[in-house]
């Protein structure tokens, strides 16, 4: 009797076994893809793009400067359908900010643009007139094993 439960045990381990190639996903995480939609009113494109020029390129080129982020990109939608953005805000980072990250990140970013955090948040106010933020991805990149 004791046999034959070996032999069916064994027999069992055999056949869940796996080579160990194959149990590794051929897939790692990467790097994190923030991406952010904006659509913008009617006429309000220069300005918006003025801003993005501005002050958005000083503040992301600040964020890579630090390390905190890897790159960034502003995509155009250029076969817009309706209820699509106008654009996406792009930022490559390689982890994810802890709480206390943010708060030491926004009080570098406002000494570097000598502003408050309610002056920044003014500034987003102004654009929200004409600047409308949809929605939100955090997106997780998939890298091939090597």
């Amino acid at each position: 009797m004791r046999k034959m439960m070996l032999a069916a045990l064994g027999a069992a381990t055999m056949v869940f076994a796996v080579p160990a190639a194959a149990q590794d996903i051929p897939l790692v995480n990467g790097n994190f893809w923030n991406v952010t939609e904006v659509t913008i009113d009617d006429g309000h494109f220069s300005a918006y793009a003025d801003f993005l020029a501005g002050q958005y390129r000083k503040q992301q080129d600040f964020a890579k400067s630090k390390g905190w982020i890897k790159d960034y990109y502003i995509l155009a939608n250029s076969n817009k359908r309706a209820g699509e953005p106008d654009l996406y805000l792009v930022q490559i980072f390689d982890h994810v900010t802890t709480p206390a990250e943010d708060v030491a990140r926004e009080a570098a970013t406002n000494a570097f643009l000598a502003q408050s955090t309610r002056q920044g948040e003014a500034g987003s106010g102004e654009r929200a007139k004409y600047r409308h933020i949809g929605g939100n991805m955090l997106l997780q990149e998939q890298v091939f094993r090597k």
